[in-house]
């Protein structure tokens, strides 16, 4: 495990939303978690800046929980697709990220993947996209 990483995952253990380790590995090996080149460092700015809309002094962590992703709208309700297995999770209204514009006009959700550590469905931060 590389020295960022250390950092990273003991920053996010501190505000209680790391990933299990191994799932990060699994994540890393198969570039699940991975932006464009060219986004890159736009993405890592973004997201290791970005806190809670409901909670400011927690941060939403950054590009190891958080990614672009497809919405749908189901009764007037936000939906956003978890990458680890493409289920369309519902976004709690105090999750969306109203006093910030997001790096790319994409949507972005910040989530952890399923897992017995986490409530089901659990959502850290969600930004709408400007082009949806």
């Amino acid at each position: 495990m590389n020295l960022f990483r250390k950092i990273f995952l003991s920053g996010c253990l501190y505000s209680g939303l790391a990933m299990p380790v191994q799932a990060q590995d699994a994540q890393d090996h198969a570039g699940l978690h991975r932006h464009p080149p060219q986004d890159q460092l736009l993405h890592e700015k973004f997201y290791s800046t970005w806190h809670m809309p409901d909670n400011p002094s927690a941060s939403c962590c950054n590009d190891a929980d958080c990614y672009p992703t497809d919405i749908k709208y189901i009764e007037g309700n936000i939906y956003a697709r978890r990458r680890e297995d493409g289920k369309y999770i519902p976004i709690p209204p105090e999750k969306v990220e109203r006093n910030r514009d997001n790096p790319d006009g994409r949507n972005h959700l910040c989530a952890p993947p399923p897992s017995s550590l986490h409530p089901s469905d659990t959502v850290y931060c969600f930004a709408l996209g400007g082009a949806t």
